[in-house]
């Protein structure tokens, strides 16, 4: 398949990995249409009159779902996505996925099951979620407090994950394969954040919390409680030790060895992200 004869939809390709991807993408010289409420067409997965009109005319397409795919109901909508995307022509679909989690394998099941090109990415939890996502505010003010007890995670570079999927919708060999993606080694959080104190200079600290208290938080600061409880279920379920293992998908796929986060932390410490507020 060559890279410059059709157009690839990118959902989310305003976000953290799908903006990394559409940069790849047009590095390659591919025709790159980014799906989101903004896009021509828009696409938006709260409404369903938006997605038909988003994957009419490509050829591949890159799915994830908003606000995550352990969400509840991302099954349905992925599925419901996959089949517009192949009753349009679409040849090859790569999903971003996730490990160990229910509402992911349905995700999953819904893109393999279709007679299609599919490539499954499902990586550990993003370095990003540090200095672009979730933990950037907390950890400004000098506290991240989250449900994840003291279990290790093999935090992986979103620049690793774009990587790949630009790799499975441009180049041959990567149907029918599902990518786990790590790190090179296990971190606790209090091992992370550590790290990041280190590498600037501050007292940073980590505290587990418990789901119930973390919703809370969230809701205290003003987001909906119907996003605040499932936010905490996610990330309590995420971190359970479930995922505190390491694989190798990096390696199957780009013949590489990943980043390593400490790498990644000293790469961002200078920006003055993390200073205090």
């Amino acid at each position: 398949m060559t890279t410059n004869e059709h157009t690839t939809l990118v959902l989310g390709g305003t976000g953290r990995v799908g903006h990394r991807v559409t940069r790849g993408l047009i590095e390659r010289g591919v025709n790159v249409r980014v799906g989101s409420r903004a896009g021509e067409p828009p696409f938006d997965w709260e409404d369903p009159a938006t997605w038909a009109g988003a994957v009419a005319g490509v050829r591949s397409a890159y799915l994830m779902y908003y606000p995550e795919i352990e969400w509840p109901g991302a099954g349905d909508a992925i599925g419901a996505v996959a089949r517009l995307a192949l009753d349009a022509g679409v040849e090859r679909l790569v999903l971003l996925s996730a490990r160990n989690q229910d509402e992911a394998a349905r995700c999953e099941e819904a893109v393999t099951s279709l007679p299609v090109e599919w490539t499954v990415v499902a990586p550990a939890s993003f370095n990003q979620n540090f200095d672009e996502g979730v933990f950037l505010r907390p950890l400004r003010h000098g506290v991240l407090a989250l449900p994840a007890g003291d279990n290790a995670d093999p935090f992986v570079d979103a620049d690793d994950i774009a990587d790949v999927v630009v790799a499975a919708l441009t180049e041959d060999g990567h149907a029918g394969e599902r990518y786990e993606l790590t790190g090179p080694r296990l971190w606790t959080f209090a091992e992370a954040v550590g790290e990041i104190g280190r590498a600037t200079g501050r007292e940073l600290r980590y505290v587990p919390i418990t789901r119930e208290r973390f919703a809370d938080a969230i809701a205290g600061d003003g987001a909906p409680r119907e996003f605040a409880e499932p936010l905490a279920t996610l990330i309590s379920e995420f971190f359970d030790g479930r995922n505190s293992s390491l694989a190798d998908g990096v390696e199957r796929a780009l013949n590489r060895e990943p980043r390593d986060f400490a790498d990644w932390v000293a790469k961002i410490a200078p920006t003055g992200v993390w200073d205090a507020p």
